[in-house]
């Protein structure tokens, strides 16, 4: 697996990258029983539009099978979406692609969130240092769970 910085402004990243999130995300969807997750629905002018700063994980054919975006501070890294093709799961590319982001955020406070109900990820966040923030609901029944880890 190569780890690669990319951008969705880039030809092919942009498409790729919307159709490996829409995928992620409907299988966050399912898991937490809820679709109303705004990246599941996001447009790829949107996702171009988001400050975020993207890696790309690809496996040896060249195929984009995962991806992570965050926002900094001089103060925090937020890791804003972790997504991993549905096909490459349990292969160890969301984590690698987390201690990427760890490893830049350079000794400053890495935080996340994910869905509440979602076991798989809330898992990899804890196993990876990651403590639990607390629960909260972003819109009517739509609950999400905060990470952070602290270097």
């Amino acid at each position: 697996m190569l780890i690669s910085d990319i951008s969705p402004h880039h030809h092919p990243f942009g498409q790729e990258l919307l159709d490996l999130q829409h995928a992620a995300y409907a299988v966050e969807a399912e898991l937490i029983g809820d679709d109303r997750i705004p990246p599941l629905h996001e447009t790829l002018d949107a996702l171009r539009s988001e400050p975020l700063t993207w890696l790309g994980a690809f496996d040896d054919d060249g195929r984009l099978v995962g991806a992570v975006a965050w926002e900094e501070t001089s103060d925090e890294v937020d890791v804003n979406r972790l997504v991993v093709h549905p096909g490459a799961h349990r292969r160890g590319i969301g984590r690698a692609l987390v201690e990427q982001v760890v490893a830049r955020a350079a000794g400053r406070r890495v935080i996340v969130s994910t869905g509440r109900d979602n076991a798989p990820a809330r898992s990899l966040y804890e196993r990876l240092g990651f403590e639990a923030q607390g629960e909260r609901e972003v819109i009517p029944g739509l609950w999400i769970a905060g990470y952070a880890l602290t270097a």
